[in-house]
Parts: C-alpha cells; structure tokens; sequence
C-alpha cells in the first residue's frame, strides 16, 4: 500500500523542503515553492516495471562506431548552420521562447523538411487536431510522413512511439505533458523533471531526435528546474519579443555544435522565412542625415552583420542622468560614456544618455564599443556621420582602440553592402589579410576615431 508524502518545491531551481519557505535558499526566488504529494511505496519491488529502459554494454573507444552519426538536414539552412550543420540523431532538443514567437510554427516547418527523411510524429498538448492541420495547411507542409496526436500522458506518448516508430518525435509542450505515476500537476518540478528523463531515455535508447517545446517565465527564463536544461543536448530560444517581425534563434548550448551562431527569421503570413542577408535588413531604413547614427559590424559565430548604433542625448530633468541601453550591455555604455567624459572632457554628467541597437538584435561582443562611443559623440556634440563608413573596435578604460578578432571578414562583408570606408583598430592593420577596394584607417586611440569620423 502507497503512502502519500508532502514535500515543497522550488518552481525555479527544483530545491526541495519539508516546509514552506519564503525564499530559495538554492537560487534566492521569492515564493517559489509549492506543495507537491508524491506516493512512497513502502518496498520497491526488482520487477518494479518502468516506463522505458536504457543500458548500454562497455565497450573500448575504439570499437565503437560512429557511422550512424550523420546528421539530418532540415534544408533550413538558417536552422542548419545554427546547430552545427544539420539535427544529430538521437539528440534531444529544447526549444524555448515568448508565447506566439513562432515555436510550433518553426517546428512545424521542420517537421515539413525531416518528413522526407523519416516518419515525424506531432505530439500536440496545447491545441487539438484539427487546429494543427489548419495551421499546419496555412503553412503548406507536406503531410504524407507527419503522424499527429493530441496527448499529454507521457505513457501514451510512449505507446505511440513503440506502435509508429518514427525517426523524429516533438512534444508540444513539456509543461502540459505529465507523467502518470506522479501525482503532482503538469508544469511542477517533479513533472517537468521525471517527464524529461523519460524522453531522455526514449531519444537514447531508440535513436530518435526529440524536439521539446517550453514555455518561459515573466522573466524570460525557461520554465521548470534548471536540471531541464541540464538533460538536453541542444537549448534553443527565439530572442526578440513577438512584436518584432524578425525571429533571431539562438542555441545557448549545444554539445554537437557550436553556441555562437544565430538564425535570423521573419514572420508572415505564410510562417517563418530565412533572412539570408540580415545586414539588408537591419539597415533598411536607416536616417543619413541625422546625429547620433553609426554603423558598425558585429559578428554572431561566424557570420558578420551590419547593425546601426543609435544614440541620443538629452538634459536631465532629474538630479541623476539617465542610462537606457537596449541590445548592449549597458555596464559597457557606462564605461564608455566614463571614457568620453574624461579622455574627450564631453559633458555628459547632466545629460540622459539613450543607445539603441536597431532591429532589436543584442549584441554581446565588445566590437561594437567604438561605434557606441562614436555615436554618443555625434549625439552630444550635434555632427553628422558620414553614411558610407563603417566602425568597429573595443575601447579600453585609458581610451585605447584594442583590435578585434575577423577583421578582415568584417571589412569585406561592409564592401559588399557598399560602403567606401571604415575605422578600425591600429592593431588589426598588422597582419590584415584584406585585399579589396574599401579605404582602411587604424585608429590608436578613442580622440583619434571620432575626429576621423567628424571630419
């Protein structure tokens, strides 16, 4: 006979208590626990049956082989070259972001392009049938290999995929899938954990990629115990608010790829489209003839893009200034707006300072350092820069320009789109391997920039 044990939770992090607790002592959230009944058996039987089970025999390195390693293409290649060149089988994929961004949309046009490589099967928690196959018809997918089921019982999951025996398996989403032996609610600790381990087992023990679907918090955290993210192979999350037409996807691990790409998407009626060239995008409608605009190139794994840096300065009406950053790091914007103030004597200490990367992308390199400090100049200073330039560098904290790493991929990729010229670091001319038509000029220090482009 079970007994029933009370335990509480931790929402954010998986701790568990005895008791109710105000605050985590694990990661410091603030009424985050929950109450959760779980059954103890009082002997735990060696024929006990499990959902699924996963062993491997041991074997040397060397015996083992890898030719069942390739990689799936989705014919995305945004997605593709995101993830290191195609889905690795076997693999277990978390995919997070706000709610209506495009995450079923995007699995769903995924499904479309692995359905010609092996049998797919949709696991819907959120929406019934027919409300897939409309979506799925407005988006034009092929659905002669795509096996729909509208389910949220991890076993019945499971008994789909021993009946169809498909290659790739999505389940949408984990928070209303639960696990039946459990008595807590879906979405809880328990639940969320338990039911990922199970489809850990299934994607490992079958060979089966599995795309997992999850919510996020209001703080734009993942939802469930941090030990999701733990389990996966793969964390995918779409960046940008759902009010922004284009998706930037963005893998935040990856043990079969690198974490430094992105794939860039835009939304329309018809779903998500690739945006091959983003730096077209970004600089679409950009002002020429307005203080305070700068473009500089950053570059997202190995991808170069052109961003404009806006700024704006404006006198304070309270007795502390204003920093408002938005796609930087505004810890950086303050250094340099520290730099400017006491290398350049600019007035900054009673002015609001406001930089904006356009297009909603965050950058988090320190390439784009200059070209904020530039564009904060400009701003405060009321001149205009010159609209076929290009600008990158770091600034360090005695005003120095420091080289950047790919300068020349930066160079070139700023030539294509039409500008004539571009400031640079002095250190990155030594050993620059561009050979092309733009006109370079190597700047030492903060001073020597900004006079270069005012001038």
């Amino acid at each position: 006979m079970k007994k029933q044990k009370t335990k509480f939770l931790c929402q954010q992090c998986g701790y568990e208590s005895v008791q109710w607790l105000g605050k985590c002592p694990s990661c410091g959230a603030w009424n985050s626990f929950t109450e959760e009944k779980i059954s103890v058996s009082p002997k735990i039987s060696s024929n006990a049956r499990q959902l699924t089970g996963f062993s491997s025999e041991v074997l040397k390195l060397n015996e083992i082989s890898v030719k069942d390693f390739s990689r799936y293409q989705t014919n995305i290649i945004e997605f593709d070259n995101m993830i290191g060149g195609g889905v690795v089988p076997g693999s277990l994929i978390l995919l997070g972001g706000s709610p209506g961004i495009g995450k079923s949309t995007l699995m769903l046009h995924i499904s479309s392009s692995l359905s010609e490589q092996g049998a797919v099967l949709y696991i819907s928690g959120e929406e019934s049938l027919s409300q897939v196959k409309s979506r799925a018809e407005r988006l034009k997918v092929k659905k002669d290999n795509i096996f729909l089921a509208s389910e949220t019982n991890l076993q019945n999951i499971i008994d789909a995929v021993n009946k169809i025996e498909p290659k790739f398996l999505i389940i949408d989403s984990i928070q209303t899938t639960y696990h039946p032996e459990l008595a807590s609610a879906p979405g809880t600790v328990g639940q969320v954990r338990e039911t990922a381990a199970e489809l850990l087992k299934i994607a490992k023990s079958k060979n089966i990629t599995v795309f997992i679907l999850g919510h996020v918090t209001k703080d734009g955290d993942l939802a469930g115990p941090r030990v999701l993210e733990h389990i996966v192979d793969t964390v995918l999350y779409f960046e940008n608010e759902r009010q922004h037409t284009y998706r930037i996807l963005r893998a935040y691990k990856n043990r079969f790829g690198p974490t430094s790409e992105i794939g860039i998407f835009e939304m329309n009626s018809s779903g998500l489209k690739e945006v091959s060239n983003p730096s077209l995008i970004f600089l679409g409608e950009r002002t020429t003839n307005a203080a305070g605009n700068v473009v500089t190139v950053a570059m997202e794994g190995t991808r170069p893009i052109l961003l404009e840096v806006q700024a704006l300065t404006a006198r304070t009406s309270f007795g502390m200034p204003r920093r408002m950053v938005s796609g930087y790091d505004a810890n950086r914007i303050i250094i340099l707006i520290a730099v400017l103030e006491k290398k350049l004597a600019l007035s900054l200490e009673m002015q609001d300072v406001f930089v904006n990367i356009v297009g909603g992308v965050k950058i988090k390199e320190t390439s784009v350092d200059l070209a904020a400090a530039c564009a904060i100049a400009s701003a405060n200073s009321n001149f205009i820069c010159p609209k076929d330039i290009v600008v990158f560098g770091e600034v360090g904290l005695s005003g120095e320009v420091r080289s950047v790493a790919l300068a020349a991929e930066r160079i070139f990729e700023a030539e294509k789109l039409g500008f004539k010229k571009t400031i640079i670091p002095k250190g990155n001319l030594k050993n620059l391997s561009y050979k092309g038509k733009i006109e370079i000029f190597g700047a030492e220090t903060l001073e020597q920039a900004i006079k270069m482009v005012r001038s």
